[in-house]
């Protein structure tokens, strides 16, 4: 018996192994990609040992880092200020939906449900923004028209909803309110949804980049995605114009485009694989508890 889950559990060992090689994989080929020279890339294609060693596509980024610095400095700012802000306001909604002597539970939860199906369109929402609540080219415009997430509610609301009544009604008849139960009890007992929510928030506004293409023209306000993209697409434009002898004077040879992807990659994914330890013991267990039942 010993003998066979012994075997057992080798043979899992080496099958989770063999999974995480092929996760970590890209990874490790996406990175040794940004450090090869666009020439050797040409020659043999991605390999996993780079055949050139080179710092041309990092040099290609960072030709102005002063701009990289301001967009890493923004996109940091509006990524955790809508991480604590958005987590925040939708606990305070999912809080109540939990509640079973909630009147309006099922009409609010309706409301929300019904925005998961149908949005006002990208021109009248440009317009909302820009003319009538005035967030065009602030920081704010990046945190406040997505900070609800009806998805999110939900899944904060379950949550809540698993709770076990007799904490609450505890509290109540020692004269607590319900919104200092909310802060002091419901908050502290739902840090592993809380926390996956948070990390969901922070990782979604980190990538986002059609904000600065929609709503801002202050150079000082893009998000470090959006420069990214465009450096990319200045130098791809250049390199299709100079293939179609359109009298470009640079050396498009010199052009890292192909590993500038890659370099560009790794630097917008730094900061999201140093914040993921952090959420990481929570994360598990606020999936699937606060997944279970809608």
């Amino acid at each position: 018996m010993e003998k066979k889950s012994f075997l057992h559990q080798l043979m899992l060992t080496i099958v989770l192994t063999i999974l995480c090689a092929l996760v970590l994989f890209p990874f490790i080929l996406l990175f040794s990609v940004s450090f090869t020279s666009e020439a050797a890339i040409s020659d043999f294609g991605y390999q996993l040992i780079p055949k050139e060693f080179s710092l041309d596509a990092y040099r290609f980024v960072f030709k102005n880092p002063e701009m990289i610095y301001k967009a890493y400095g923004v996109t940091a700012t509006y990524s955790l200020l809508a991480m604590v802000i958005s987590t925040f306001l939708m606990s305070l909604i999912a809080y109540p939906l939990s509640r079973k002597e909630f009147k309006h539970k099922k009409v609010i939860s309706f409301l929300l449900y019904f925005t998961m199906l149908f949005n006002g369109g990208l021109v009248p929402t440009f317009i909302l923004i820009t003319q009538y609540l005035s967030l065009g080219d602030t920081i704010w415009v990046y945190v406040l028209p997505t900070a609800i997430s009806p998805w999110y509610v939900f899944m904060l609301r379950t949550f809540f909803q698993e709770l076990p009544d007799g904490i609450f009604e505890a509290a109540r008849i020692d004269g607590a309110g319900e919104f200092q139960i909310f802060l002091q009890m419901a908050m502290p007992l739902s840090k592993p949804v809380l926390a996956s929510v948070a990390l969901f928030v922070f990782l979604g506004k980190w990538n986002d980049w059609m904000t600065s293409m929609l709503y801002i023209n202050n150079e000082n306000l893009i998000s470090l995605q959006y420069l990214l993209q465009r450096m990319l697409n200045e130098a791809e434009m250049v390199l299709n114009m100079s293939e179609a002898g359109a009298g470009v004077m640079v050396d498009v040879s010199k052009l890292p485009t192909e590993t500038a992807k890659m370099a560009m990659a790794v630097i917008v994914a730094g900061p999201a694989l140093v914040v993921f330890p952090f959420f990481q013991k929570y994360f598990v267990k606020g999936l699937t508890i606060g997944g279970v039942k809608g």
